[in-house]
């Protein structure tokens, strides 16, 4: 058995392609973790998508921190699409969530090598401002690894209807 459910509505999944895509299109998710006395803890963050895993940068402590390393399980939310139609009562949508395991990226190469990826994303072809940035900065920071071991996509039926007619 799967510690993943598979979508209900499986009409309205996007390809596994679809859901990288919107990833790497987006700019910002929320990043939900077992917080203090197992309350849920969410928290809005910027990250990078590379090769499977989402990155992340934070301060060296904090409630994210203390989370992370005390349970390595954690999703992340993005929202790509979020259209209210007010008179149908519904939402045009597409949104993906990513499930797997976290964890502080200890090897200071992997650290260098992820915090360029995530300012290269935010501030692309500006080596020289970066270098400086990282020089200044890497030491009062940490970089987070997300390992993704199930990702699903999803978008309002209405959306799915408008590309393929057929599904009614």
């Amino acid at each position: 058995m799967s510690a993943f459910r598979d979508m209900r509505r499986k009409r309205q999944q996007l390809a596994e392609e679809e859901s990288i895509a919107i990833l790497q299109r987006a700019t910002a998710g929320t990043l939900a973790l077992m917080g203090d006395e197992g309350y849920p803890y969410a928290v809005p963050i910027s990250y990078v998508y590379h090769e499977g895993k989402l990155y992340f940068h934070s301060a060296l402590t904090g409630h994210k921190v203390d989370a992370i390393r005390r349970c390595d399980k954690a999703s992340f939310c993005v929202i790509e699409q979020d259209n209210v139609q007010p008179e149908k009562y519904t939402t045009f949508y597409r949104s993906v969530i990513a499930f797997g395991r976290i964890s502080i990226v200890d090897d200071e190469a992997e650290k260098l090598a992820t915090a360029r990826l995530l300012g290269n994303r935010y501030h692309p072809n500006h080596d020289e401002s970066l270098q400086k940035e990282l020089e200044g900065g890497l030491a009062r920071m940490l970089m987070i690894r997300f390992d993704i071991e199930h990702l699903t996509g999803k978008e309002a039926i209405e959306l799915v209807r408008r590309r393929n007619p057929s599904t009614d």
